[in-house]
């Protein structure tokens, strides 16, 4: 009964997180933590978990035509070798994680009540989206989380996207910066739970679930919600869960 519920939670992270197109990396770090996996274990864990449901999330915004690749390749040509960078550092984690939680919880605040409907702007200049996908990519590399729970808020604050616009691009910058966080694990160490495989496939359902539902199903002001929802988990992982 214990096992059915541990797997029923995995799925419901990955419906909620590909509803958004987030990868739910904070999510399964903070189940493992709470399940008591070991450090070894939890990080490359959540990095591979994170690659599969952002991809899947990427690929139903995608086809729903809500991409907006102008703002993507300045983000990602400084946050992918920022994560690299990050997720080999050896840093004390406790302090920048409370404060991280902090602006997360702020931003929520801000967000919840702003109007969905608000006009998009036009992109920043490209240097701007690449300094701010560096210190993304470098944060999120540290903690092992694919960046969307910064990048998200960021984007619906400045008004640089609608909600779903929102979702694709978070969705692709998580996936890519998940794989360069994959590759500075392999330097440290790739372990994964014996049960990796089953967890796989309720993840991989609840994916494509959310995904699919999020993309083709959810309005924007419920999508508004559910994403809040979703960086509360978040910061409650960054505040409680070491």
């Amino acid at each position: 009964m214990e096992e059915i519920l541990l797997y029923a939670l995995f799925f419901l992270v990955a419906f909620l997180y590909a509803s958004v197109g987030h990868g739910g990396a904070s999510g399964y770090l903070a189940l493992m933590a709470l399940l008591g996996f070991s450090a070894a274990v939890m990080k490359p864990t959540a990095l591979l978990l994170n690659v599969m449901v952002s991809l899947m999330a990427f690929i139903s915004f995608y086809r729903a035509r809500h991409f907006r690749k102008e703002l993507l390749w300045p983000l990602i040509a400084a946050s992918i070798p920022f994560a690299y960078l990050g997720s080999i550092l050896q840093v004390s984690e406790v302090l920048y994680k409370q404060v991280l939680g902090v602006v997360l919880l702020l931003s929520i605040i801000r967000m919840v009540w702003t109007s969905s409907e608000q006009p998009v702007k036009p992109a920043p200049h490209w240097y701007v989206l690449f300094a701010i996908g560096a210190a993304i990519g470098l944060v999120s590399g540290m903690i092992g989380m694919g960046g969307g729970i910064l990048l998200s808020p960021l984007l619906l604050l400045m008004g640089w996207s609608t909600q779903k616009q929102t979702a694709a691009i978070s969705a692709i910058f998580i996936f890519l910066n998940s794989m360069a966080g994959i590759a500075g694990q392999l330097k440290t160490g790739f372990n994964l739970s014996p049960q990796i495989y089953t967890i796989i496939a309720f993840v991989l359902a609840g994916g494509l679930l959310g995904a699919y539902v999020g993309a083709e199903k959810l309005r924007a002001k419920n999508m508004k919600y559910i994403l809040a929802l979703v960086l509360i988990l978040a910061a409650g992982k960054l505040f409680f869960v070491k």
